[in-house]
């Protein structure tokens, strides 16, 4: 095991990975940026250095900075969690250029599967179900030519892109030309490449994706399938594993194919092979995520392993102890993405410091996240605040579970999306699991605020407030607490829910 790791990344991920490796007994070294410097992930390092400017360009993204805290703190792995450098090929060519250990795949089968269009043609040799489309990148004239061909819908796809940048559905010929300038100017910007190809679009679709592990000594397992079809703009808000459309027969076929992808790129650690799913159940591979993905933690509910510490574990050389057939699949498990953002404004970010945080917890109950009282959320980062994840027996008990869970989550001092993911937890056809990928733009009654019943436990967390104080009203009486405490979410722009 490493002595020294560490974990090129911010936020969420980086206090998970953090974790991970003292309970491996390893040391930790943390980077952060001036806008980070009172941040939890720094905290909770034995090492911290500051590498930069708030922006990621002048701190999280620079190469050359990171390497050089990790040689001069002695660092012998880095991890690089998602986003950032995950799954940049020249940082891990760097990594092992170093003499440092990259903990994720190989450079090239980052490379392989991080291009687009050639892991669609790695897919196509290895007999894998594809969305009809071109079979490379296009220029405009061939796009059009391709979008006529496979027939409207189409989805416009950058080659190099990620986290639904550079994407655009076009549903008439008459939008196509736009669109793709769109999303060729996007790609550009985002990723440094403007190549994109033409895919046929898939009709209320489900987002379905394999978690796979693979060690160096050849052995490669699956860890069942992930949902995550109630998305925005092609980012995900809610997963669930396993996935309440998804057969026992479709499961093996779907996890064997996954497993044949990472082995065609002689992949190891931890990675995800993406899907969608049509509504007779046909599937087609959509791309490989070589990296840890946001929502690992519904797998590790359902499963019982430590997915980040199996990554630490398989760069240190050792080997998978356990067989596909070994690992076995218990009960249900939902995470919900909570955002300082506000669904009645188009979902437009909300930072602020947050006045007041108390997280929910019971049986069952995870929260994954950096937030603490005090701290501020700025416009540099995501938006996320954290992963609140929950484990039940079946479907309908998590989601009673994830519902309660969500009504005892306290964050003043920015808006935030958990009065909306409250609404989706008691929408009917979610609960029914009559889901798609357009699930959330076909309820636009979801963005409109009810009336959430205060629990106990949420109202008694959220007098802790020690600025909030009883004081009197005009008529010399008391005022509630209750009152004072609404007032308080008011001034500082922020919700209870």
């Amino acid at each position: 095991m490493f002595n020294k790791i560490l974990i090129a990344n911010r936020g969420e991920i980086a206090v998970r990975i953090i974790r991970a490796c003292k309970e491996l007994g390893a040391t930790t070294v943390a980077v952060y940026s001036d806008a980070d410097r009172r941040s939890l992930h720094v905290a909770l390092a034995d090492e911290a250095y500051h590498i930069g400017g708030s922006a990621p360009s002048e701190s999280y993204l620079v190469i050359d900075k990171i390497i050089e805290v990790a040689k001069k703190s002695g660092t012998q792995a880095i991890h690089p969690g998602f986003g950032f450098l995950s799954e940049n090929e020249e940082f891990a060519k760097r990594c092992e250029k170093e003499g440092i250990v990259f903990i994720g795949p190989s450079a090239e089968a980052i490379r392989l599967m991080g291009d687009k269009i050639t892991a669609r043609k790695i897919a196509q040799e290895e007999k894998v179900p594809l969305v009809p489309g071109s079979d490379g990148a296009v220029t405009d004239v061939e796009a059009s030519v391709v979008a006529d061909k496979i027939g409207y819908p189409v989805m416009i796809k950058a080659s190099a892109g990620g986290g639904g940048k550079g994407m655009r559905l076009v549903r008439d010929k008459d939008k196509f030309e736009s669109s793709l300038r769109m999303a060729r100017s996007e790609a550009r910007s985002s990723f440094g490449d403007d190549s994109v190809f033409v895919e046929r679009f898939v009709e209320q679709s489900r987002h379905v994706e394999i978690q796979i592990i693979a060690d160096t000594h050849g052995n490669t397992i699956h860890l069942f399938e992930r949902e995550c079809s109630i998305q925005r703009r092609h980012q995900k808000v809610v997963e669930e594993a396993p996935s309440s459309a998804i057969s026992a027969k479709i499961r093996k076929k779907m996890g064997e194919v996954a497993v044949r992808i990472a082995k065609a790129v002689n992949y190891s650690g931890a990675g995800t092979v993406e899907f969608i799913m049509d509504q007779r159940g046909n599937f087609y591979f959509l791309e490989m995520n070589t990296r840890v993905q946001v929502e690992h933690p519904v797998t590790e509910m359902i499963t019982g392993l430590d997915i980040v510490k199996w990554m630490i574990r398989i760069a240190a050389g050792e080997e998978l102890p356990f067989k596909q057939k070994e690992i076995e699949m218990k009960g249900w498990a939902l995470e919900c993405r909570v955002y300082a953002e506000d669904p009645e404004t188009n979902f437009m970010p909300s930072p602020g410091l947050l006045i007041y945080v108390k997280a929910p917890s019971g049986p069952g109950i995870r929260d994954d996240s950096s937030i603490y009282s005090g701290c501020e959320i700025t416009s540099f980062y995501d938006p996320m605040l954290s992963k609140l994840v929950v484990w039940a027996d079946n479907r309908e008990d998590a989601i009673d579970k994830m519902a309660s869970a969500l009504r005892e989550y306290v964050v003043l001092g920015v808006k935030t999306n958990i009065g909306f993911l409250i609404r989706l937890m008691n929408d009917e056809e979610f609960r029914q699991g009559k889901i798609d990928t357009g699930f959330i733009e076909r309820h636009p009654e979801l963005l409109t605020p009810g009336t959430v019943d205060l629990e106990p436990a949420l109202i008694a967390a959220a007098l802790a407030v020690d600025d909030i104080e009883e004081t009197v009203d005009s008529d010399k009486q008391p005022q509630s607490n209750w009152k004072l405490l609404g007032r308080k979410a008011a001034l500082s722009g922020g919700s209870l829910i």
